[in-house]
């Protein structure tokens, strides 16, 4: 098997899931978790919403490579931030966080029983949440879980790519809350989040779609595009859906309610593999 992407909206071939059985708010590390704390998770409710998932991007023909759940990872549904691939590189994060820390060796095995290249980084931190890729740019996002040396070496192991990091309040995690290209003009952002400088960089490429504070609460930036200008979307976002509809997007609502409630949605669930 090869892994290949370049952008984060061409057509979706093949990508990395992992079932949420054992997910739970555990530690509090955001203001959603810290909402949700109380009732926590209902895995049965999050299982079905997540298998929704699965069967709506099988409808679109794309090949699904499941993780297994371990008990020991109660974010492990968050595949995104355990690794990502850059061209044809293929690498394995760095977890910044004891709670996740080993998570990359259940893909490390995934991946060679597969047979798929890859690359580990071994020095510093870096989430795939903080990786954004379009075609000759990459957008890092600068964060608690994601170190400047990392960016660094990215930056020479792509001597070809404009790599930008980008700034912004790591209380929102990962840069894929607050920032996430839909084509190579256009971007859902949620600006408060991002340091002013930041937005001017990320300005000359993209206009933007602007979230309200409360749709970005129910992580209404964190979408997951299949291509042809597909998205998948959650129903409550219906501000932000309204305005991708006016753009000639064709959105596939999921409920995914139960899995949101730990901070994370449809990119962070999901690790493409192949896109083309």
């Amino acid at each position: 098997m090869k892994s290949h992407c370049r952008t984060e909206y061409d057509r979706l071939k093949e990508v990395i899931l992992c079932p949420p059985a054992f997910m739970r708010i555990k530690e509090v590390i955001n203001s959603i978790q810290a909402h949700y704390k109380d009732t926590n998770i209902d895995i049965p409710t999050a299982l079905k919403q997540h298998q929704t998932l699965i069967e709506t991007l099988r409808s679109f023909g794309i090949q699904i490579h499941e993780l297994r759940a371990d008990e020991q990872f109660p974010e492990q549904v968050f595949t995104r931030d355990i690794g990502f691939v850059l061209d044809q590189t293929m690498y394995l994060a760095a977890l910044e966080r004891p709670i996740r820390q080993g998570e990359e060796q259940v893909l490390k095995t995934y991946l060679d029983q597969k047979q798929v290249a890859y690359e580990s980084i071994t020095e510093g931190t870096i989430e795939g949440g903080d990786v954004i890729i379009d075609g000759d740019h990459v957008y890092i996002g600068v964060s608690s879980r994601t170190c400047t040396e990392v960016i660094e070496r990215i930056k020479e192991q792509h001597p070809d790519k404009i790599v930008q990091p980008i700034h912004f309040d790591s209380s929102y995690l990962h840069l894929d809350c607050v920032f996430n290209p839909v084509s190579n003009s256009l971007a859902l952002i949620y600006p408060d989040a991002i340091k002013p400088e930041s937005v001017k960089v990320l300005s000359e490429t993209y206009s933007f779609i602007e979230v309200t504070k409360e749709e970005q609460f129910s992580l209404a930036v964190n979408v997951l595009s299949i291509g042809d200008g597909k998205i998948i979307v959650l129903p409550e976002n219906k501000d932000t859906n309204k305005k991708l509809k006016e753009k000639g997007f064709e959105l596939y609502e999921v409920p995914f309610s139960e899995i949101i409630k730990s901070g994370g949605s449809f990119r962070c669930v999901t690790m493409p593999l192949i896109r083309s």
